[in-house]
């Protein structure tokens, strides 16, 4: 699978993060990273599945490991911030994250591909609203 890349906005704006001096999140961001590459791994392995036209269990460690790395983003933003301005991302990340089990259950590779534009560019996006300097405290 080399070359092959399911969140490359996600993984990248992690892994800056991790790099900012002073970022007072950096533990979480660092763990944003590495739920995202849990996910990478994940995917790459159903995309081969779906390449294939196989039905294996490795279908189900894709769930959970995209609802880790929503759990991760959610710690990263901070509760308050997700359930409140950031609910407009949080919903996008469900539905996204919907689509993507939806396509894989269906074995659709086309529609796998294209959700998982939509959950990398929503998960991305909410990490990165949620820094904004305007933004409410996380609590």
């Amino acid at each position: 699978m080399y070359g092959c890349a399911f969140l490359p906005l996600t993984t990248r704006t992690a892994a800056h993060l991790c790099r900012c001096p002073g970022e007072d999140t950096t533990g979480a961001a660092m763990l944003v990273r590495r739920r995202a590459a849990d996910v990478e791994a994940a995917a790459a392995r159903c995309w081969a599945v779906l390449l294939a036209g196989c039905a294996t269990p490795v279908r189900k460690d894709l769930s959970g490991s995209l609802h880790a790395l929503s759990e991760a983003t959610e710690h990263y933003v901070g509760t308050r911030w997700w359930f409140s301005d950031g609910s407009v991302h949080r919903h996008r990340v469900a539905r996204a994250r919907t689509l993507v089990e939806y396509a894989l259950a269906e074995s659709d590779g086309g529609e796998f591909a294209r959700a998982f534009v939509s959950y990398d560019h929503a998960t991305a996006s909410a990490v990165v609203c949620a820094r904004e300097p305007d933004r409410s405290t996380t609590g």
